[in-house]
């Protein structure tokens, strides 16, 4: 008997999106559509980080423009002892604190900005439109809460969450041992939870 067998379809594969390093060398090469690659990949990552930092979406805006200008003026301070992701968000996370220092800001309670969540920036990264009162709410919950966090604790606490930065990451970019690094987050989640459950009381 004889069975005939049909060609299988060949599925396209995903393109391989080259990883930091390889764009890292192709600038070093002239290439500088390279760099602009590897800023639009950390744009989004970095404004939420600057955001959660300093609350105004104004301020964020200045603190990422600012963070992008420094790392590329001082590209070659990037030494490959951590990820570039790493390194690009100690220099964001800078740049909001020298903002943060600039303007003075003597109150620890963030504006909510008026059109826009800690998720945007640029029209390519929109997050869903947000149609309920509650998570608004929620939003403004959390920036409160987070404003009142010890700094050393907020920006370790926003560097893991906003940045997604792993507990090693965070421990390089802000130079503190990964203890401290577990130790910040642990205090600074049962801060966040305590502020918040006393916001969700009647």
């Amino acid at each position: 008997m004889r069975i005939s067998l049909m060609p299988l379809a060949v599925l396209p594969l995903p393109p391989v999106l080259p990883t930091d390093d390889a764009l890292l060398t192709r600038f070093a090469g002239g290439d500088r559509a390279a760099l602009d690659e590897l800023f639009r990949r950390y744009r989004s990552v970095a404004y939420r980080v600057a955001y959660r930092l300093l609350g105004r979406e104004a301020d964020a805006l200045d603190a990422v423009q600012d963070g992008f200008v420094n790392a590329l003026t001082h590209l070659d301070r990037f030494g490959g002892r951590s990820s570039f992701k790493t390194w690009l968000m100690r220099v964001v996370c800078n740049a909001a604190l020298d903002i943060g220092r600039q303007r003075k800001r003597n109150e620890r309670v963030p504006q909510a900005p008026r059109d826009a969540s800690p998720d945007r920036f640029g029209v390519d990264d929109l997050a869903p439109a947000d149609t309920g009162l509650v998570r608004a709410d929620l939003r403004r919950a959390i920036d409160v809460a987070l404003a009142r966090l010890p700094d050393a604790q907020r920006r370790t606490f926003v560097l893991h969450v906003e940045g997604e930065l792993t507990y090693r990451q965070v421990a390089d970019a802000l130079g503190i041992s990964i203890g401290t690094v577990m130790s910040r987050l642990f205090y600074a989640r049962q801060k966040l939870k305590d502020l918040l459950a006393a916001h969700q009381q009647p």
